[in-house]
């Protein structure tokens, strides 16, 4: 059994958050004397087990500590992206039914119509402003020792809206002990990734995400040291490996392509061998990027396939990838259930719905009907993946079920053809979806960003056709091609299809 409060006893000046950018640290017993005086703050407040509060807070060491402060007053905490606008975020807050409100001086533009439109209190992390008092000031007074009726907290997350309106996937509350790593970090950070309080992890990702949150916090909890960029930039990456000396990441695998994309010079100028251990997680990885990664980092990836929802995992380390290449893994608990579009299984080797047979209960908050859509008859769940398993039980994922193409009475999915087109060497990134056709109902359509477009050749479209077909069938190759500055994605990579889809649909 593992806390925060475990290792400011036994190691109270260790570093527990260091800032890549501006070089703000954290000590453990820093932080838990923080979340002690947050989960004070909480009660003062009125709030109780059960309840929620939310957060707009960009990557800082006060959001882990009022993180801890929820885990251990047994507390909803909900985090919400800095990028989404005011109606977006707004919806979250009053969804999720928050009770307070903190915003930081980075958020708190954004933060002022939600808190004008809500009848909540209202905080920031940084000087008090206008109807958002001041979280520290409020902290400051109150004692450091642990509050009476402790019980462990989660954070209920919602998901990034990349096919509709975020869902909040709440767990149930248990009231149960503080102590104790979820059994999915376990096997992920301990039993795979060796991660232990000699470990240096370093977090690239936004903390609003549940995959970045969940492994920072659990590297706390193991007494590791966390070091945590404001943003993600692929040489800053690289220089933080080094520079940190450290030993376990967790990137998704558009980060992965952008390290691969940078200059050999700035790829190679940066000592990497301390890394023993890089989760990736949040999108299924093509191919010959993981291939790439594996031959520069060696056999260190770790890829686990899950969602906020937690009800149900699958994983793998790099020997069963390279024996499997493109599996997510097989499950940690349970089993994965492939079905067709009446709901029955189907055999191995054929694609259909992904489902788990075990794992946490859940539900979409304030969403029956999601819920009930998200469940089978016979009690398994979807994140709305398709897929299929190989014939060694090894899970493979095509894509979403939101964004399958049925061009001409036949199902395509665009994940392959993404692929294809993000491994061409003047290719940064690629969305590919249908759009409306009156011959083939859809037709492949595809979204193509540049690495560099004022150097782009005159035929750069037709160079991108002939590609693709040489490695895809006629169907799967998009029939129009366009270009843009960039694309929609979520700082944790995540592909916003439907912004770009739904323009074709209205």
């Amino acid at each position: 059994m593992s806390h925060i409060y475990q290792h400011a006893e036994r190691t109270p000046d260790k570093i527990a958050i260091e800032m890549v950018g501006s070089g703000a640290t954290r000590t453990y017993r820093q932080l838990d004397d923080a979340s002690n005086r947050g989960a004070q703050a909480l009660r003062a407040l009125g709030i109780e087990q059960g309840d929620h509060i939310a957060v707009l807070l960009e990557n800082r060491p006060e959001l882990l500590e009022i993180y801890f402060a929820c885990q251990r007053a047994g507390v909803y905490f909900t985090a919400i992206s800095r990028y989404l606008g005011a109606d977006e975020a707004g919806y979250i807050v009053s969804d999720c039914g928050a009770k307070i409100f903190i915003a930081s001086d980075q958020t708190i533009e954004a933060a002022r119509p939600i808190a004008a439109d809500q009848s909540l209190r209202c905080f920031t992390v940084d000087i008090a402003q206008d109807d958002f008092e001041s979280w520290q000031a409020l902290c400051d007074p109150l004692p450091t020792t642990r509050i009476r009726d402790e019980a462990k907290g989660h954070y209920m997350l919602y998901s990034s809206g990349t096919t509709g309106r975020p869902k909040g996937i709440k767990r149930v509350f248990d009231g149960g002990p503080i102590e104790g790593i979820h059994p999915m970090m376990q096997v992920v950070c301990l039993q795979m990734g060796g991660m232990d309080e000699n470990s240096t992890y370093l977090s690239p990702a936004p903390l609003y995400h549940s995959a970045p949150l969940a492994v920072a916090s659990s590297a706390l909890m193991y007494g590791a040291r966390v070091v945590i960029m404001e943003k993600f930039a692929p040489d800053a990456f690289l220089s933080a490996l080094e520079d940190y000396e450290i030993t376990h990441t967790q990137v998704v695998p558009t980060m992965f392509v952008r390290l691969l994309k940078l200059p050999d010079a700035t790829r190679t100028r940066n000592d990497v061998s301390k890394l023993t251990c890089a989760i990736h997680v949040a999108a299924p990885c093509p191919i010959e990027v993981k291939k790439a990664m594996i031959e520069w980092w060696g056999p260190i990836l770790i890829e686990y396939y899950g969602g906020t929802e937690g009800n149900g995992v699958t994983i793998c380390d790099t020997v069963d990838w390279l024996a499997h290449p493109g599996t997510v893994g097989k499950p940690l608990l349970g089993r994965v259930v492939i079905v067709d579009e009446t709901g029955s299984p189907l055999p191995n080797g054929q694609t259909g719905d992904v489902y788990f047979d075990a794992g946490l209960k859940f539900s979409y908050h304030n969403d029956p009907e999601k819920t009930a859509a998200a469940h089978h008859p016979e009690g398994w769940s979807t994140l709305g993946d398709v897929g299929y398993l190989d014939a060694d039980g090894f899970l493979h994922l095509t894509d979403r079920r939101a964004f399958t193409i049925i061009t001409g009475g036949v199902n395509v999915y665009p994940q392959e053809t993404e692929d294809r087109l993000i491994m061409h060497p003047l290719v940064r990134d690629a969305a590919v979806f249908g759009i409306p056709d009156p011959d083939l109902g859809e037709a492949v359509h595809a979204v193509v960003e540049l690495l560099a477009p004022a150097d782009a050749p005159a035929d750069i479209d037709s160079q991108l056709a002939q590609w693709c077909r040489a490695a895809l069938s006629g169907i799967k190759c998009p029939r129009s091609i366009e270009f843009t500055p960039a694309l929609p994605r979520t700082e944790t990579g995540k592909l916003m299809k439907r912004v770009l889809r739904d323009a074709y649909y209205r």
